[in-house]
């Protein structure tokens, strides 16, 4: 958890930086994330934070409180906070952010094990709570279409990324058999296969190999993959949703 605690401590600091640097008139421009502009994509980092202290205050108290109380409220307030100013956002995101560390701070070491159901259904030790974080600053990050990239993440943290990634994906129906290759560290990971899919059974793509960077911007669905190569030499093409 230490280094979860440091990957999004990272992050908040990183997005900081990169809010800093965006124009006023930055906000309103399309982010990576069909539908949604910067401000949206700020805007549902911040009630992010939110969520994660609803999940600890769970853990520390026992009585049940959910991350958000519906998709559809969590989805009608990030599109009622994007249309704010910009300097309302940002105040948003750094303030957001800070609660969260503020209740982290307060957590007693032995409810860290409590179990509570992420924002997915899923349920996990808070703990995961705090990876999960890490996670979403450092790719939403990169969706502001801003100048971040996976390159930026912190290299033991986009190796558990892409584990993580990897074995969510290889319970997806279509998702192809294949072993992941760093070729920045010689890393591999063996991912799949899925389930049968609409189209049959899952491909085998053999081993993928790229650069650790590219290789999770592909999982992730944030690249179509056109610098990774399988076994034959060939792009490896789409992947499913991870989410």
């Amino acid at each position: 958890m230490e280094d979860s605690l440091d990957w999004a401590g990272d992050g908040a600091a990183h997005l900081r930086g990169l809010m800093t640097r965006m124009g006023e008139e930055a906000f309103t421009r399309p982010s990576l994330l069909p539908g949604w502009t910067r401000a949206h994509v700020l805007t549902h980092i911040a009630r992010n934070a939110d969520a994660m202290v609803n999940l600890l205050k769970w853990a520390k108290t026992g009585t049940e409180t959910p991350a958000y109380v519906s998709r559809e409220q969590r989805d009608a307030d990030i599109e009622a906070g994007s249309h704010r100013t910009p300097d309302e956002i940002r105040a948003d995101v750094i303030a957001s952010s800070d609660r969260l560390a503020d209740a982290v701070r307060a957590m007693p070491k032995d409810k860290w094990k409590a179990l509570v159901r992420g924002p997915q259904g899923t349920e996990l030790p808070v703990y995961g709570v705090i990876w999960g974080r890490a996670r979403e600053v450092w790719i939403h990050a990169v969706d502001l279409d801003v100048g971040a990239s996976f390159e930026d993440m912190p290299v033991p943290m986009l190796a558990v990324l892409i584990d993580d990634v990897g074995a969510r994906l290889g319970t997806l129906p279509g998702c192809p058999e294949m072993t992941l290759e760093d070729s920045d560290s010689g890393r591999s990971v063996h991912v799949g296969p899925g389930p049968d899919g609409p189209d049959g059974p899952a491909r085998d793509l053999g081993t993928v190999r790229g650069r650790g960077h590219e290789l999770a911007a592909w999982l992730l669905g944030r690249s179509k993959g056109k610098a990774l190569r399988t076994s034959d030499g060939a792009r490896p093409g789409p992947l499913p949703s991870w989410l």
